[in-house]
């Protein structure tokens, strides 16, 4: 039978079949070639009966993240910050040209905004072309904006530790009671209170996927692949690829560059490109017998 991964946690799959909920196990198999089960992943699994079963085989995926762990996703919800903890736009910038590369949608949501409306924030990203909005996980505003959006969509909420992600599920549905943890002033950032990767079926017909922060984003999705289409990875520079006076420009410092020209003319976020430039750098020492088999 086939069903989908709702919960991954310490070695168990729970697989729901539209029928029950299976504790399983996955094949040796997947071990032996690299490759591990994820939320979202539809899979073919064996009953063994009493509720337990294995994980026989994965299914086409549309879609496969590192961090978060999880698979098929329709959206990535980038729950942000400007109270504390803040919230750097590079984190963010690196996770949406990774979702990108992924053809996965993002949204950025502000939580907070009932302590600081983030209007930086909110202008970088709305003026980028994401879907941004603003939400109060504790006054409830922005909440209806939020439920629309997700509605009839896979989404996986991530961020960095501390900025709500957790509350926000909790306003979403009353049904949610997450563990929500205190962030330190201190330090500024938060504890993790998501330790696994889980699905939740929300009231307003939406499904997400509830994961640890990506304070430490991943360097396993800094690949060749992203090295040679990071430019495209960022959705505002679509306009002027293929415009530049030198074919394989970088988007760095050439002369003639229609990227860099968009950006003296204030049509692309001075921060977004910041981040371009940051990205650039970390994936140029990549090289092409580092490329992924």
């Amino acid at each position: 039978m086939t069903g989908r991964i709702q919960k991954a946690l310490s070695g168990f799959y729970y697989v729901d079949t539209g029928r029950e909920i299976l504790t399983c196990r996955a094949r040796g198999k997947f071990r032996k070639e690299g490759i591990s089960p994820l939320v979202g992943d539809r899979v073919e699994v064996r009953e063994l009966g009493g509720g337990e079963g294995y994980v026989e085989k994965i299914l086409p995926r549309r879609n496969a993240f590192s961090r978060p762990a999880v698979a098929n996703i329709d959206q990535l919800v980038i729950i942000a910050s400007q109270a504390i903890p803040k919230t750097d736009p590079y984190l963010i910038d690196r996770v949406s040209a990774i979702a990108a590369l992924k053809d996965c949608q993002v949204a950025v949501v502000l939580n907070k905004c009932d302590l600081d409306p983030a209007d930086k924030l909110f202008a970088i990203y709305r003026d980028s072309g994401f879907p941004t909005l603003r939400v109060s996980a504790e006054t409830g505003e922005g909440m209806e904006a939020l439920k629309a959006l997700i509605s009839g969509k896979l989404s996986a909420f991530t961020g960095n530790s501390g900025v709500g992600k957790s509350s926000i599920l909790n306003a979403l549905d009353p049904h949610f009671h997450l563990q929500v943890g205190a962030v330190s002033t201190a330090l500024g950032r938060g504890r993790h209170t998501t330790r696994h990767v889980e699905l939740h079926r929300l009231s307003c017909g939406g499904e997400v996927v509830d994961t640890p922060g990506f304070a430490s984003f991943d360097a396993e999705e800094l690949d060749l692949e992203l090295k040679r289409r990071l430019p495209e990875t960022f959705l505002e520079f679509g306009p002027y690829l293929g415009q530049c006076r030198f074919v394989g420009c970088s988007h760095t410092r050439e002369k003639g560059c229609a990227v860099l020209e968009a950006l003296r003319r204030g049509d692309i976020q001075k921060s977004r490109h910041e981040s371009y430039l940051r990205l650039w750098e970390e994936l140029k020492p990549l090289r092409d017998w580092q490329e992924k088999k």
